[in-house]
Formats: structure tokens, C-alpha cells, sequence
């Protein structure tokens, strides 16, 4: 019985952890490129008090043995990268990937950071920034009296300056990939950076072989599913209920040891 009580305790820390994930998820519905994520359990270890295939006589074995499990607990939270919708802003700063790739961005530490969010502004002088400052990278520098910007699916950036009837390129948008985008690290501000677990970037051209194209005047939403979550939040509630009602039962059942007299 005390086993059962150390076993619902960690099923029910396991559906806290569970319930922390699909509240940052909900939080996150409105977050321009957010990615949700799913928490992976797996089970404890087991107590043996008889193993399986263990000899029953000298010529039979036990077809099964007895195995006590352990509880539960949290394996790994998995971003899950699949796209989110697409919503046409107007705004020719905002940029959506469509299919696999990241944004590059310099962080303050000069550290080169990857993103989904292409909600790109211009900084006092005229570079492509994210909503925190950070530039894009390779750097790209809009002219103070551009009359239009344009920006292709190869992440060709275009302007039309004044007494021109053609447009000048001023930029290249490169993006990036990686072989397990599961293995980034998060870091908040819509920004992941590179792990052992996920490899090293890979760079390319928006549109070439394994990279997303570029839809200009769109933004990528997150790609929470409300009725998703709703339905794994009452999961969750019901299962942390039923392991907290386990911790119950086994309270009462030593209570009622302890009132056994002889």
C-alpha cells in the first residue's frame, strides 16, 4: 500500500507537468509562429517478485512472472513542428515561411538565433528587425526612400526608389533548417537555438530543394489547436483525479491496519 501511494504521487506530478504544457500552449494561441508541445511519460522502473520464465518444476517455466510497476514520469516535452495557418496581413514587412525552414536572427550576443515569427519591422537605419531589435541575418537594409518594398518566394527583397521605374534587389533572405528541429532549445521571444540533439543549421535559398517558399504580406500563426487542448486538459484533470483517488484508497486500506486488534 505504500508502494500505491508513492505511484499515484508520481502519476499525479506527471499530470501537473502535463497541465503546465497545455496551459503554456493556450497561452501561446495568438503568438505569431508559435509551435505547441506534448509532453512524451514513460513508465518507472518495475519491482520484480517473480520473474518471467522463472522454473515452475524441473521441466516447466512460469509463462509470466510478477512485475510491480513504479509509477510514471515526464520523459521529454516535444515541440511539434507542424505549420500553423496562414493570415494575409497586407503589411509587405511580414513574411511567412511556407513548408520547412527558419528565420536567422543576431541576437545581442551575436549568437545567430532561429525563428518562425516573420513579423519583421525596420530599426533606425532602415535594417530588418524582429519586434525585439534583433537583425536578420544576412543583414539586409531597406533605403530610407524606397517607395516599395517587395519580397519573392526565393526571399529576393526588392525596392522602388524614387525617378525608377524598375525595382532594385537589396537583399537575399536566406532561411534555415535542421535535421531534428525537436532537438532546439527554446529561449522565449519566438526564438530556438541549435542543440547537439538537433544538429547544425543547414542554410539555403527560400523555394530550393527542402526549404519552404516566402509569402509576403503573411504571417504564420500558431499552430495550437484549442479543441485539442481542451480535450487533453479534461484527460489530464481526470487522470490527476483518479491518482489522487488511488492515494485515497490506499490511505484508507492502511487506516484500516492500523484498527486490526488481535
Amino acid at each position: 500500500m505504500t508502494r500505491g501511494l508513492w505511484t499515484a504521487a508520481s502519476g499525479m506530478s506527471a499530470q501537473q507537468t502535463n497541465i503546465d504544457v497545455i496551459a503554456n500552449n493556450l497561452s501561446n494561441v495568438n503568438t505569431t509562429g508559435f509551435k505547441s508541445s506534448r509532453v512524451d511519460f514513460q513508465d518507472l522502473f518495475y519491482q520484480t517478485i517473480q520473474l518471467p520464465g522463472a522454473p515452475s518444476t524441473e521441466t516447466t517455466q512460469e509463462p509470466s512472472g510478477i512485475q510491480v510497476g513504479l509509477g510514471t514520469r515526464p520523459a521529454a516535452v516535444q515541440k511539434v513542428f507542424a505549420p500553423g495557418d496562414l493570415r494575409q496581413t497586407g503589411n509587405p514587412l511580414d513574411v511567412a515561411i511556407e513548408g520547412d525552414g527558419f528565420f536567422q536572427l543576431t541576437d545581442p550576443d551575436g549568437r545567430i538565433a532561429y525563428s518562425r515569427d516573420g513579423a519583421f519591422k525596420l530599426d533606425g537605419q532602415g535594417r530588418l528587425v524582429n519586434t525585439d531589435g534583433y537583425t536578420l541575418e544576412p543583414l539586409i537594409s531597406i533605403p530610407a526612400d524606397a517607395q516599395t518594398i517587395s519580397i519573392g518566394v526565393d526571399g529576393t527583397v526588392s525596392v522602388t526608389l524614387p525617378g525608377q521605374n524598375q525595382p532594385q534587389q537589396v537583399g537575399q533572405i536566406q532561411i534555415a533548417k535542421f535535421s531534428n528541429p525537436g532537438g532546439l532549445s527554446s529561449e522565449g521571444h519566438n526564438l530556438y537555438l541549435p542543440t547537439g540533439a538537433s544538429g547544425q543549421a543547414t542554410t539555403g535559398t527560400p523555394g530550393s530543394q527542402g526549404f519552404g517558399r516566402l509569402a509576403q504580406g503573411t504571417l504564420e500563426m500558431s499552430n495550437v489547436r484549442i479543441i485539442d487542448e481542451m480535450v487533453n486538459m479534461i484527460i489530464a484533470q481526470r487522470a490527476y483525479e483518479v491518482n489522487s483517488k488511488c492515494i485515497q484508497i490506499a490511505d484508507e486500506m492502511l487506516a484500516m491496519a492500523n484498527n486490526i486488534h488481535r
